[in-house]
């Protein structure tokens, strides 16, 4: 039986709610991607230059620590891994994720999936199979809602 594992990060509760009405849906285990300093609102803001989710974003190779332990990405047949858009991309935090676990996917099928309030995903799309051109992605979804998550995870 196939396994499968929703990894996300979430900033502000949005992509929580959503990936975990995907895990619920396809019964699949859940993941946190946790940064070990946790984001303030003054880190957010995306319109103070300063703000560190704005020094992070404007470093490519910038790799915020993660906390606790990392999953086993080994056992899993799919991952799906979540994260608000950030800049366009994925948060440098899903990159320290991606980073650590990425040599141990193998096979498995990697789906991406956003929440944002403007963007598209097809931009940080493009950008993670750049970064981690080895990986088997699919074709991601940017999605809004919980009942537009659980939708799109009954079709996967």
């Amino acid at each position: 039986m196939a396994k499968t594992l929703v990894a996300y990060f979430s900033a502000s509760g949005t992509t929580k709610r959503v990936a975990e009405a995907i895990a619920r849906e396809m019964g699949a285990d859940a993941f946190k991607i946790t940064p070990q300093e946790p984001y303030t609102a003054a880190d957010l803001n995306w319109n103070d230059s300063n703000s560190r989710s704005s020094r992070e974003m404007n470093d490519p190779a910038c790799r915020p620590a993660l906390a606790g332990e990392l999953p086993k990405v080994a056992a899993y047949d799919t991952v799906l891994v979540g994260f608000p858009i950030w800049w366009y991309v994925e948060p440098r935090c899903v990159d320290t994720f991606l980073d650590a676990v990425a040599p141990q996917l193998g096979y498995a099928s990697v789906v991406p999936f956003a929440t944002s309030g403007g963007s598209g995903i097809d931009h940080a799309s493009q950008h993670l199979k750049e970064l981690y051109p080895a990986l088997d992605w699919k074709r991601g979804k940017l999605l809004q809602s919980v009942s537009s998550a659980a939708a799109w995870a009954r079709e996967l």
